[in-house]
């Protein structure tokens, strides 16, 4: 079976030594890489989840670089507790990782007015809430900067997806208005738009496939690179875009999706391959 292969990652060398960053979403999937990502750097990271990570079963590293605080990101009170309790305990925070999302897949007659403000509340608003109650906290910090995960779904769409992609359209722009209106302040605000990753999210989907790994076969055949990603892609460019490295990069969408947008599609009958 064609799985996603994980790619060995350069050794830790402390790049996030000292550093305070908070993931929101990082008890699984990609928020579970980004945050063992920070942890194995040296950051002590702070998870904001509804669910404990203990609660998910998942290989979560919280042997003293990571820590739990509850946080629904879609309710304002929820946040400026959570931010209250960060700055209490942590004196500030220099990374924002807004990764908390969800997906809605139905058609758009179906899809109720509540279901699309669902999307819209934890997808959109989170991290419009997140950033504001934050942004105290981040001031005056060394390099802070907000990454906030968006999607290949905000550059293109799938079926059945029409609050889903408008959602992370809409997160890639305010990704680009937080660039423009925090650069003064000394904050970096960057978007990362994962393609299909092997996450919990897309894994229950493909387990829903009559044929599982003609499902993965196939999926792999759309990416130049021959493979469908791993979460810790996502958390390697995440990574990145925290550092100094990318102390001049600000305002972009960073596409992680293996060159799937980028190959243009034929029919069965002209692929070369």
């Amino acid at each position: 079976m064609n799985r996603p292969v994980t790619r060995s990652r350069d050794s830790a060398n402390g790049r996030a030594e000292g550093r305070i960053i908070v993931v929101t979403g990082g008890a699984r999937g990609i928020g579970q890489a980004i945050v063992n990502r920070f942890a194995a750097e040296g950051a002590t990271v702070i998870i904001g989840d509804l669910a404990h990570p203990g609660d998910t079963h998942t290989d979560l590293k919280m042997h003293g670089y990571a820590k739990w605080v509850h946080l629904d990101i879609a309710d304002e009170d929820s946040v400026w507790k959570f931010a209250e309790t960060v700055g209490t305990q942590h004196g500030g925070v220099d990374v924002l990782v807004n990764n908390a999302g969800i997906m809605s897949t139905q058609s758009i007659v179906d899809e109720t007015v509540s279901d699309w403000d669902r999307t819209m509340a934890v997808n959109l608003r989170g991290p419009f809430l997140m950033t504001k109650h934050l942004l105290p906290l981040m001031e005056g910090r060394d390099d802070p900067s907000i990454i906030n995960i968006g999607s290949i779904e905000g550059l293109g769409a799938n079926a059945l997806h029409a609050s889903y992609a408008a959602s992370k359209a809409g997160l890639h722009g305010l990704t680009r208005a937080l660039a423009v209106d925090l650069g003064p302040k000394g904050i970096r605000c960057n978007a990362v738009a994962p393609g299909w990753i092997d996450s919990d999210l897309n894994r229950g989907y493909i387990d829903k496939h009559p044929n599982r790994d003609q499902a993965i076969t196939e999926l792999a055949s759309l990416h130049p690179v021959g493979r469908i990603g791993d979460p810790t892609d996502v958390a390697a460019t995440v990574l990145w875009l925290s550092t100094t490295d990318a102390g001049f990069v600000t305002g972009q969408v960073v596409t992680v999706d293996g060159g799937r947008m980028t190959r243009l599609s034929l029919p069965t009958s002209l692929a070369d391959d």
